[in-house]
């Protein structure tokens, strides 16, 4: 980008800033509020950095801000505002974008910000910029804390900031191609930094005990700093290290030229006498071509051993989402002064500093006062430190901060955090990774530093060694740390330097504990166990579950002594009610509710010969629930409380919804009734280290070894002597040679033998010789083991390879499974065939009820009647419901069928787990129903209780006992498939059940009549004609959505916020607003056009319905109110629209009707409203007095029509 792309504003801003002339820069009077104007246009940026990339292409930072900062350091609010925009305009790329774009324009744009960014670090390499910083900085630190101002603390922290931002950009790879010990641009900021002094600054910072507040921004610089170092090559520079970094290089000169030599060699002997021209043709005996003739071979013969079949082919590409992750840290060597700096750097930094900013860092993490992630520095910190003092000269004092077990502990769970991050969170998977390998740092320099004080001369330092060691190895979590990490290792986003220090970690942790074990005569450590049981529901009732209803002649029997010890208690004038409570005031079910559940309570105490209690819980219930004298009347005589408790325990009371399944109500919220716990049993036992190395002995943990021994040219020698080292433990020490017989690791053999430097890796060779001697010698026994190379082995292959095939079976009598006789077959044989075709029972589990011969197991049957032929597979008899979890589209249509048919039920899930075919679990069909969109809340499909209405008078008789209390026995049954006329009748005798039940109309008529009172009489009828309306919008559309209710008066808009108006619409089965998403009440779409009718017929007033009789003329006077001559109106259009639907109406009523409405001027709107109109019919009214609820009648539909407001 040019400068003469710049933006106009942007171009006169910028030429406002100033001049440079020579050395010396002139700045304009404007230039302050310029530099203001610049802070705003990148505040207002947009999405591509758009005024980033013009201020970087026309270099204002190199060419104004810094001459600005040099030159004019003594204008403090300019000095202030040049370090803000420039701490913006160094802002890192990855913080301007985001992460990096996968678009090709906004990856462009991000690639643009990130040149100008590594331009701006090459223009800060210089000491003079550095000094007026570190100058200003010194200046800051010189005041005391109750002299430095707001603005000062400010203008320290963003100093700070901007150091860390020029450090954190990265390097250029096209200019950063020099050799090891040449100066990058990295190396000469830091020779910058040291110049000017801006290292000592850092050292006071982090030694300060008044400066806390910046330890993480010091420990972030400081970090940066050491990118690219390497601390063992670090401590040892200038201190006769050298000639050990000679000899390293020398060896590598060394294994180079081998390979060259053996090169040399080769093509020395592959050339021919003969002109290359006349190399001949050849035929390769045994060798099969594309067709069934043998391979021609058309080269010269000492060409043959490289032939290949892929030979010409073209590398087949891998996908990038299984690429293998690419390395992104790199070290190299800096030039030799930087490198004393540094070193001189870190001894001073632990000498003075480590323990202190560590701790202020780990304090500032622990109280959450750091940022996201910045643990990350933290640890990085511990792993570089510790590795530097224990190359240089060990000394444990200066590290004893991160040298305990609560840093192990630390580290482990950040460790697992990042672990299970990584699994979780595919996305970002990556970067997880990354902060995986450097928790894996910590922890292996921890072990490192741990077993370097193992072989300190200091008794005391041996003695905190042993201590830690014993809690370390005694924990379970550090011991399977290792083991989780290798079977959940992904080489598509963790590179090859984690697993390499994965492995090293492994192998320093399997020595130490090897050692530590040897030292001592036992070890015991801790052992956890899941053990898994499932949840409990705990009840709080006395009563015993147990306590059956026995039959009337058992009662019989029973009642007499009963009725004694009653006597007794009657008379006894101690009897105290206090501690006898017949509700249960934690429950959700109102304690109005709860007196079925009480006279339960009274019947379980009576049958569990319990009469005090029986006789207290009576004479609480009384006092509770003094109503209708169902537990008796105030001044009841002992005789008359005797004889009730005789009909209390005769009575036949409903126990199918028992505590348990109200328990398991209750527990409806959890999702699933039946959800297993696991508890961790903690016990102690003997360790083995042979034990323990054997839980290495699977394929994925071998894989992973194999994948690191690949790339055994580029692995340091201590790298492969680790690989080498634990596949020999499991070869040698396990004797299990067989798991390392696999194709792909005796190609890498191959290599590695054919190799011409094979003379550099003795240890690598020797091993791989031993591997191939042991299975040659087990081909001259085995020979399926050169099939067996083609498979990754577990331990039980292991043994059949080595010991013989069915050697499994044949181990233990115990295990062998007895042999099938000719018998035992044709007795299979005709169980199976007798009861395959019963449903409702579990054919095998017939079988093995009535199979009379040896005790076979399920798995046995099972698979023997595969072999006989009987059965396709084994999947035929899995248990239903404990595996299914795909739906079919005919599973689906029959769920979707039975929501339809139970949805006005009182147990819609228990209905459709009774009548599903495919049983499956709870969980399952109400995460099915929800994702099918028949129901928005799992609470939609709890079990609904319903009210209990109290009988007048208990004492009465039996029969009003029985009544009282089979109130929970009945449930609605409506048929879709009636025809309008039958549907109709139906809702009518529904209706007039429920009301007699005591079921949602009771609350309902009790709420109508008090809103009624309160004078909404007219929000009522608008809610009933917004239900009748949407009931005839689904019976002619034939299909539902949920609806809002929007009130459009202010009449209505009160209503809907009373509280006693919104608990009528929830018991009429209206659903809430959903929050933060939607702001009306909704009519649900479950709710069919009959429920919808049913509902609005129960809002209807005792004295609307009388005038909605067909044989009564419905005329109001004129002196009524507004409001009754517009519910006049409506019923009167109700009736005529009914009488329409009917086809009763003759046209001289229309007109009628019509004349009726024309004097009417006002617009006018259209609605329909449903009501019940009550008939004289001789069965409602037989019913109506007995049951205590007005009869119920058929509805009719009128048209209303309604006066528009004005808004």
């Amino acid at each position: 980008m040019d400068l003469y792309m710049m933006n106009c504003e942007l171009l006169a801003t910028c030429s406002a800033l100033g001049y440079l002339e020579g050395d010396t820069y002139h700045k304009e009077p404007d230039c302050l509020e310029s530099v203001k104007d610049l802070i705003r246009y990148l505040r207002h940026e947009d999405e591509t950095r758009d005024v980033r990339q013009q201020l970087g292409a026309a270099q204002i930072l190199q060419s104004d801000l810094l001459p600005i900062l040099t030159h004019h350091r003594q204008d403090k609010p300019l000095f202030d505002a040049v370090i803000r925009l420039m701490v913006n305009l160094t802002q890192p790329a990855l913080l301007c974008f985001g992460s990096i774009p996968k678009e090709p324009n906004f990856r462009h744009h991000f690639l643009q910000v990130l040149t100008y960014l590594q331009s701006y670090k090459e223009a800060f390499a210089s000491e003079k910029a550095f000094g007026v910083v570190s100058e200003t900085l010194y200046e800051l630190l010189q005041l005391g804390w109750e002299e430095r101002q707001e603005e000062d603390n400010l203008l320290i922290e963003r100093i700070l900031m901007l150091v860390r931002n020029i450090l954190h950009v990265p390097a250029d790879p096209d200019q950063d191609k020099s050799i090891d010990d040449d100066a990058s641009v990295h190396d000469q900021l830091l020779w910058a930094i040291h110049l000017s002094g801006l290292d000592d600054l850092l050292l006071f910072l982090a030694s300060s005990p008044a400066e806390q507040q910046w330890s993480l921004h010091v420990l972030e610089i400081i970090s940066l700093m050491f990118r690219d170092q390497n601390p063992e090559q670090l401590a040892g520079v200038g201190q006769g290290h050298l000639a050990q970094e000679r000899s390293t290089d020398v060896a590598e000169l060394e294994v180079l030229r081998q390979r060259e030599m053996a090169e040399k060699k080769t093509r020395t002997l592959q050339r021919s006498n003969r002109h290359s021209r006349f190399g001949g043709s050849y035929v390769v005996q045994g060798l099969k071509s594309i067709g069934e003739r043998d391979v021609i071979f058309h080269k010269s013969l000492h060409n043959l051993q490289n032939y290949s079949s892929d030979m010409g082919k073209q590398r087949r590409r891998v996908p990038k989402r299984r690429q293998a992750a690419r390395e992104l840290s790199t070290q190299r060597r800096s030039a030799l002064n930087v490198r004393l700096f540094l070193r001189d750097f870190c001894s001073e930094f632990l000498e003075n500093c480590y323990n202190r900013l560590m701790g202020s860092v780990k304090d500032h993490l622990l109280r959450e006062k750091a940022q996201q992630h910045d643990e990350t520095y933290y640890m990085w910190a511990l792993a570089f430190f510790m590795a530097f003092n224990r190359a240089a000269a060990f000394r444990p004092g200066l590290v004893t901060e991160t040298l305990s077990v609560r840093t192990f502990h630390f580290i482990e769970q950040n460790l697992t955090n990042y672990y299970e991050m990584m699994l979780t969170d595919r996305k970002e998977a990556s970067s997880w990774a990354r902060r995986m390998h450097l928790a894996l740092k910590a922890y292996q320099e921890l072990l490192a530093t741990v077993n370097e004080m193992d072989m300190s001369a200091d008794e005391a330092v041996r003695e905190s060694s042993r201590i830690i060691k014993n809690n370390i190895f005694y924990m379970m979590e550090y011991r399977e740390l290792f083991l989780a990490l290798f079977r959940k290792f992904d080489e598509r986003c963790q590179p090859r330097s984690y697993l390499r220090d994965l492995v090293e970690t492994t192998h320093l942790f399997l020595k130490m504990l090897e050692r530590f074990c040897q030292s001592r005569g036992n070890l015991v450590v801790q052992n956890k166990r899941k053990k898994r049981k499932k949840k409990k529901k705990i009840l709080d009732q006395p009563a015993s579950s147990g306590n059956i209803p026995c039959s009337p002649e058992e009662l019989e029997v029973m009642w007499p002594a009963l009725a004694e010890k009653l006597q007794c208690c009657v008379q006894a004038p101690e009897l105290s009610l206090d501690s006898v409570v017949p509700f249960d005031a934690a429950s959700e079910v109102p304690v109005e509710e709860q007196r079925a559940e009480a006279m339960v309570r009274i019947q379980d105490c009576l049958l569990a010969d319990q009469a005090p209690e029986a006789l207290s819980l009576l004479r609480s219930a009384r006092e509770v629930w003094p109503e209708g004298d169902v537990f008796g009347c105030e001044d009841i005589s002992p005789e008359e409380e005797i004889q009730l408790l005789k009909q209390i325990i005769s009575a036949p009371l409903p126990r199918q919804q028992g505590l348990e399944e109200q328990g398991a109500e209750e527990e409806e919220e959890d999702e699933e009734e039946e959800e297993e716990l696991q508890a961790v049993q903690v016990s102690e036992r003997e360790f083995n280290f042979l034990d323990y190395l054997r839980r290495f002995a699977c394929s994925t943990v071998v894989r992973a070894y194999v994948v690191l021994l690949r790339s055994y040219k580029q692995n340091r020698a201590h790298t492969n002597h680790c690989v080498v080292k634990m596949l020999h433990r499991l070869a040698h020490d396990l004797k299990m040679e067989a798991l390392l017989f696999q194709l792909s690791l005796f190609c890498l053999f191959n290599r590695l033998l054919s190799d011409p430097a094979a003379g550099a890796y003795k240890e690598l060779v020797t091993f791989a010789k031993y591997i191939l001697a042991k299975f040659f010698a087990l081909t001259a026994v085995n020979q399926k083991a050169f099939v067996e190379l083609l498979f990754w082995k577990n331990t039980a292959v292991i043994r059949e390879m080595t010991e013989g095939y069915g050697s499994l079976d044949s181990g233990s009598s115990s295990r062998r499974a007895p042999v099938w006789s000719a018998e035992e077959e044709a007795q299979l044989q005709e169980l199976y065939l007798t009861h395959k075709d019963m449903e409702g029972q579990d054919v095998v589990d017939t079988i093995l009820a009535h199979l009379t011969t040896a005790p076979r197991t399920r798995k046995q049957i099972i698979h023997h009647l595969v072999r006989l032929g009987l059965a396709n597979s084994v999947k035929d008899f899995q248990r239903k419901g404990t595996h299914i979890v795909l739906w079919t589209e005919d599973q689906e249509l029959e769920l979707q069928r039975l929501f339809e048919e139970f949805q006005d039920s009182d147990d819609i899930l228990g209905n459709i787990m009774k009548n599903i075919t495919a049983k499956r679990s709870r969980a399952r069909i109400v995460d099915k129903l929800m994702a099918l969109g028949l129901v928005t809340e799992r609470r939609e499909l709890y079990k609904k209780r319903r009210k209990k209405l109290a009988p007048s008078s208990l004492p009465n008789g039996d029969e009003s006992l029985k009544d009282f209390c089979s109130e929970d026995m009945k449930e609605e049954n409506l048929s879709e498939e009636k025809s309008e006329e039958e549907e109709e009748e139906e809702e009518e005798e529904t209706l007039g059940t429920d009301q007699a039940q005591g079921g949602s109309v009771l609350p309902t008529e009790n709420l109508r009549q008090n809103l009624h009172q309160e004078g909404f009489s007219a929000p009522l009828l608008w809610l009933q004609n917004c239900l009748i309306q949407v009931a005839d919008d689904r019976e002619e559309d034939g299909c539902s959505q949920s609806v809002p209710l929007v009130p459009l008066t202010e009449e209505n808009e009160e209503a809907m916020e009373n509280e006693q108006f919104q608990q009528l619409l929830y018991k009429l089965g209206l659903r809430p607003p959903a929050s933060g998403q939607e702001t009306f009440w909704r009519i649900p779409a479950k709710l069919s056009p009959a429920h919808l009718r049913r509902v609005a017929a129960s809002l209807v007033q005792p004295e609307e319905k009388e005038k909605l009789q067909p044989e009564v003329e419905l005329e109001v006077p004129g002196e009524q109110g507004h409001e009754e001559e517009h519910r006049a109106q409506a019923l009167r259009a109700l009736l005529l629209a009914r009488k329409k639907k009917a086809g009763l109406t003759s046209p001289e009523e229309e007109e009628a009707t019509d004349r009726k409405e024309q004097p009417r001027a006002a617009p006018k709107k259209r609605q329909l409203l449903d009501s019940d109109d009550e008939q004289e019919e001789d069965e409602g009214s037989s019913k109506a007095p007995e049951l205590g609820a007005p009869g119920i009648r058929k509805k009719k539909r009128f048209h209303i029509e309604d006066e528009d407001e004005n808004d």
